[in-house]
């Protein structure tokens, strides 16, 4: 009876989409090292790492909020203003690094604010409103720096953002975003806010009866996501060593991407981060490998489209494929006394 629990629960962990993106994963890296020069060397892993880091930062919370059914399509947007807003400060003359990390924080939070006033306040579909959100805040981006390109930051800052772990080539920024993913997994997987969440995603008008304030609960996600973006903006604007108001442009996709692929539900109510970790790793690891392979950057945007596509289908096939499985095994026999 003991071995037949164990083999259950490891059929149970065996058979999730977590553990199809591992493999996947997996695969990935083998036939990559395989079939392209270059992927199995460390400076790869350095490009990748480099690569992910923003669209980890802003997956993360993105993660929470389609949990509750809602999502946030301005995050890249986000991550554009605030970096324009840095370099115009520092034009300004402020040089204090601290300084223009904390207002970029507030900024990106108050942005993210903007967002959840619209959609608990007022009631809108966030769909809707980060869609006009996207094109409000780019188009405030332009209005700060136009055109210009604010690239004449102290050296110490540029090579301080991307700098590696001693003794390895991995950006040492890659511990930032590990705490943080401790930090979210926590929230979302062993707290009371995060079964609310689950709730939310599920049966908001249930989860209201409850007593789970979901209005406050989705407006503080929006925050964050905002203030994670603009996290992501300065990382964006130090690795780049370069302010513009196109900085990000079209990383929104990627962060869909990431968290669908990841087996988060776009009708919310499922998922978890370790997928969406495993997503970010996935497709940052692809997109590399193919690029090695000089593989045109159209393709690139087909492929992502295509891997969108999937992480909708796929974890819902992949459940009714599950369902069907254990209807036709037969029932395990009850002990005998």
């Amino acid at each position: 009876m003991v071995m037949a629990e164990r083999a259950a629960r490891v059929r149970s962990v065996v058979g999730t989409w977590d553990a199809a993106l591992l493999v996947a994963l997996v695969l990935v890296v083998a036939v990559g090292a395989i079939t392209v020069e270059g992927v199995a060397s460390p400076r790869f892993w350095r490009f990748v790492t480099l690569e992910v880091i923003p669209i980890a930062l802003i997956a993360l919370p993105m993660t929470l909020v389609v949990i509750t059914g809602e999502i946030d399509l301005s995050v890249a947007s986000i991550l554009g203003l605030t970096c324009t807003v840095m370099g115009q400060l520092w034009l300004w003359g402020i040089s204090s690094l601290p300084v223009l990390i904390a207002v970029a924080l507030l900024l990106g939070a108050l942005l993210g604010a903007v967002n959840g006033v619209f959609v608990t306040a007022f009631g809108l579909p966030s769909l809707a409103v980060t869609i006009g959100t996207l094109a409000l805040y780019r188009g405030l981006a332009y209005v700060v720096l136009g055109d210009r390109a604010v690239a004449d930051y102290p050296p110490e800052w540029t090579t301080g953002a991307i700098g590696a772990i001693p003794g390895l080539t991995i950006p040492w920024m890659i511990i930032v975003v590990a705490v943080l993913a401790v930090v979210f997994g926590l929230v979302l997987h062993a707290t009371p806010i995060g079964r609310g969440l689950y709730a939310m995603g599920n049966n908001a008008e249930a989860a209201r009866f409850t007593g789970i304030s979901v209005a406050r609960t989705k407006f503080w996600l929006f925050v964050a996501t905002g203030a994670m973006s603009a996290l992501a903006g300065v990382f964006w604007t130090l690795r780049y060593a370069s302010a513009r108001a196109d900085n990000g442009n079209g990383l929104e996709l990627a962060v869909v991407a990431a968290v669908l692929l990841g087996g988060v539900s776009i009708f919310g109510g499922r998922g978890g981060l370790i997928g969406v970790i495993a997503a970010v790793v996935l497709l940052g690891t692809l997109r590399n490998a193919l690029q090695l392979a000089y593989v045109p950057a159209n393709t690139l945007t087909i492929i992502t489209g295509s891997l969108l596509i999937v992480s909708v289908v796929g974890p819902n096939v992949a459940g009714m494929l599950r369902e069907r499985w254990r209807r036709r095994r037969p029932a395990t026999p009850l002990p005998q006394e």
